[in-house]
């Protein structure tokens, strides 16, 4: 497989591992989901890393701002233009994590691709329900999370419900 083969949003397979966001850019931040966690690759702070006990609530992606009134901001609207502005904003991970608890942001990097909003939707349902069932371990397994985004990436449901039953049905084969 190509070095980005598979990809469902801003989730794309790199070498083997799975990244969120654009781990290619020089200086970037990105995350990595690991077999031991969630591993956050910063340019402006320590790297961090987030067991996979600790991830209480996930499954909120937003992309161009922290906190827009849907899942797009603004600014990630801009990367379906051509010009300077194309991959050049940020996303977010929205994520409650416990032991101590605290709501947590995970900032990644913008690939200069554009995320079409029925992979956005799926890769946040991905999220939330592998995090709904108490398995978000499984978001560390290369294999799983790889059969699971394969089945996911060609599909284009076009409402909620078959976007639930689509996810639902890639994380059980």
């Amino acid at each position: 497989m190509s070095d980005t083969g598979v990809s469902l949003g801003p989730l794309e397979r790199i070498d083997g591992r799975w990244m969120v966001g654009d781990s290619r850019r020089p200086g970037g931040t990105w995350l990595e989901f690991r077999a031991e966690g969630l591993h956050q690759h910063a340019r402006d702070s320590e790297e961090r890393l987030i067991p996979w006990s600790r991830i209480m609530i996930l499954g909120r992606c937003t992309l161009g701002a922290k906190y827009p009134k849907d899942s797009y901001g603004a600014k990630a609207l801009l990367d379906a233009l051509p010009g300077p502005w194309r991959g050049r904003g940020r996303g977010y991970l929205h994520m409650t994590l416990r032991h101590p608890y605290e709501d947590w942001l995970a900032p990644f990097g913008l690939h200069p691709r554009w995320y079409s909003p029925i992979e956005h939707e799926l890769f946040q349902e991905l999220l939330a329900q592998t995090c709904a069932a108490d398995e978000t371990h499984k978001l560390g397994d290369a294999d799983w999370l790889g059969r699971a985004v394969e089945q996911l990436a060609g599909q284009r449901p076009w409402s909620a419900w078959k976007i639930r039953d689509a996810v639902k049905e890639a994380r059980v084969a």
